[in-house]
């Protein structure tokens, strides 16, 4: 039985920052992972290039059953302080649409700057390690596993979601929660495409690759970014983010044109005597296909004097105001995270500790945290993360 202080489940982004924190404490960390390399998702995301936090970061980009939960952590360490380690360690990035900052060379720079961390303050990293039990014994737990058996003062969960399982994501964090009596709540995917009606899927199949700017809103949110047709439905930043708010069986009002009130501007061309056929002036605005499926040949041949205020009023609103039915998501599969987990309200804000459980802590995506697209939940890893590193 090897003795430490602590043993920190899963190499990913919250894992190894936590690690970093507890032996820059001269606390004695071994880090577990049933992966053959560490960071692995840090190493795919944002294309390679790691959106590893956001200029603006505020509680309002979070979603939580319990949605005052990462006030504290996000204030105490913030992006701020992850660009001051970034800037230690002279990392090159950029800023994109909203805020998001991006490596410019390589996710690794950010991944090789974690490992470095962890060595300096001599954490231990073992990786190909599946665990097999779990128990709490004497204060203590004990961890077994066929790579050796472990036990520690401090568990801290940083297993992540069940987002892209061909990543290795596993149940594994909420296994645990759940052994130890804490609450977790349901889970399904969060920033994922929309799949489509059987109807819609064939009616706008001939789409795929084509994007537009819109603005996507339901009953309780609303982004304004581009949407993507796809050959399997409607992806996209825009589509990403409106999927964490989504529940099935919901409308979703997608503008295709958010710059322009079509209903007014197709009256005033009319009033200004414009001949052109409506099929014309559509194509000033938006590509030829996407027209072509959204209104019949009839219609668009029509000129633009022998519309009528309905028919002006029924083009608009197709394309100002166009409503519709998902069938579904593509599920954990291409998700970019996992909305629900471990229920906040059974965890310490400050500490990230169960209030049950002395000594077991939780960060990272295993919580019920889910943030926007756009370094969110990467920051919101580096942020929980940080707090536990305090008090593990």
């Amino acid at each position: 039985m090897t003795e430490v202080d602590i043993i920190i489940i899963g190499a990913g982004a919250s894992g190894l920052m936590c690690a970093i924190e507890a032996g820059k404490r001269g606390r004695k960390v071994l880090v577990l992972d049933h992966a053959n390399k560490a960071g692995k998702k840090i190493l795919m995301s944002g294309g390679g290039r790691c959106n590893f936090t956001n200029y603006s970061i505020e509680p309002d980009n979070f979603i939580s059953h319990n949605p005052h939960f990462c006030k504290s952590a996000l204030s105490r360490y913030s992006q701020w302080d992850f660009l001051a380690l970034i800037g230690k360690y002279q990392i090159a990035f950029h800023e994109r649409d909203h805020g998001q900052l991006f490596c410019n060379e390589s996710a690794r720079d950010i991944l090789n700057m974690l490992l470095a961390e962890c060595a300096k303050a001599g954490v231990m990293v073992q990786l190909s390690t599946d665990i097999d039990s779990i128990e709490r014994l004497d204060n203590r737990f004990s961890v077994k596993t066929k790579q050796g058996n472990f036990s520690c003062q401090s568990l801290v969960v940083a297993t992540g979601g069940l987002s892209i399982p061909k990543m290795g994501a596993t149940p594994l964090g909420y296994k645990i929660a759940q052994q130890f009596g804490i609450n977790v709540l349901p889970t399904r995917s969060g920033l994922v495409p929309f799949t489509l009606q059987p109807e819609d899927k064939e009616k706008f199949s001939a789409l795929s690759g084509i994007a537009v700017p819109c603005v996507v809103s339901n009953k309780r949110q609303s982004f304004s970014e581009n949407v993507l047709f796809t050959h399997r439905g409607l992806s996209g930043p825009a589509i990403l983010q409106i999927s964490s708010y989504w529940q099935a069986g919901e409308d979703v009002v997608i503008n295709v044109l958010p710059q322009l009130n079509l209903e007014a501007e197709l009256k005033l061309k009319r009033q200004q005597k414009l001949k052109n056929k409506l099929k014309t002036i559509l194509e000033g605005y938006l590509p030829k296909r996407l027209i072509a499926s959204f209104l019949s040949e009839d219609l668009l041949d029509l000129s633009l004097q022998d519309l009528s205020d309905k028919q002006i009023q029924r083009v608009a609103d197709q394309f100002n105001n166009w409503t519709i039915k998902p069938n579904g998501t593509e599920g954990y599969r291409t998700a970019e995270v996992t909305s629900g987990g471990v229920d906040c309200d059974a965890i310490s804000s400050k500490t990230m500790e169960s209030k049950q459980v002395p000594g077991l802590y939780f960060i990272g995506e295993v919580l019920d945290v889910t943030g926007w697209l756009g370094g969110y939940n990467f920051q919101w890893a580096w942020s929980s993360a940080w707090c536990a590193g305090q008090y593990c």
